[in-house]
């Protein structure tokens, strides 16, 4: 079963003389849903960076593990996904229902080409239930208020909640912090939280650059050292390894052989709520 909040993005401006993180994701991932700026951004910021890539394909990984450890090791079956970008399979809800098929998942995003692939992102088993709601988790009481949050979720059991690349869009540490704590606020005992964070402390120059070229074309990126993304799981249980570079995170074999520290620019952890 699926719900979407609308059925398109037609009359939606979007924006497309401005980069946005999903869709510069989407490109350097091979992806289609892009437009000039976008390619620009991804193209520009690869040329100072070539790890890029790699980078971005260890976090995609580390998504896929954890949706994984959370469905099969610690029996979690129902997921919000904030800031999930344009579908690139497998998705979560993929992932989680092929452990169970009535696993239920939350999507939303701000980003109104992904609405427009809403359609497309939340076909799920016929078992399980998916939902999409076009926010900005900078109000994260327009997510947690929604009917289709509220429909698809059963707050007396746990959830987990992924925020995947998505807080270095988020300029203030104090703000970033009160988004992901509102959320985990409304979550019962037993939920958990994944996040990854952008960092700069492996190989600073060439991102600092990288960051000067998304800010030009319209686009906030945000890099956090260590101690500060700790303070995002601050009250909660860290699972192990804690809180490491994403492609050190329970690795399994998928990521690709002799990844260089420099070239991960993205701390990641799961951590529960007791």
């Amino acid at each position: 079963m699926v719900e979407r909040r609308g059925e398109d993005a037609r009359g939606v401006d979007l924006r497309t003389d401005r980069a946005h993180g999903a869709r510069i994701y989407d490109y350097i991932l091979g992806g289609k849903d892009n437009f000039a700026a976008d390619r620009e951004a991804g193209e520009s910021s690869l040329r100072i960076w070539p790890a890029l890539r790699v980078h971005m394909q260890a976090n995609r990984f580390f998504m896929h593990r954890v949706a994984r450890y959370l469905a099969t090791e610690c029996g979690v079956r129902q997921f919000l996904d904030i800031g999930t970008g344009l579908p690139t399979s497998p998705n979560l809800h993929e992932i989680v229902q092929s452990v169970d098929p009535t696993a239920r998942v939350v999507y939303t995003d701000n980003d109104p080409l992904v609405l427009a692939h809403a359609r497309a992102l939340m076909v799920g088993t016929a078992q399980g239930r998916t939902a999409y709601v076009a926010a900005d988790m900078r109000d994260p009481q327009t997510i947690i208020s929604a009917p289709e949050f509220l429909r698809t979720l059963d707050l007396s059991q746990p959830v987990g909640l992924l925020l995947i690349a998505i807080v270095h869009f988020i300029e203030d540490d104090a703000e970033a912090l009160r988004v992901v704590r509102q959320v985990m606020d409304v979550l019962p005992a037993g939920s958990y939280l994944a996040m990854s964070i952008a960092t700069d402390e492996f190989d600073p120059i060439p991102l600092a650059e990288v960051q000067r070229q998304y800010n030009r074309l319209g686009e906030t990126l945000i890099f956090r050292d260590r101690a500060t993304a700790l303070r995002f799981f601050d009250g909660l249980e860290l699972v192990e390894p804690g809180l490491v570079q994403v492609h050190k995170w329970r690795p399994d074999g998928s990521e690709a052989p002799g990844i260089a520290d420099k070239d991960i620019a993205m701390y990641g952890a799961v951590a529960r709520k007791a």
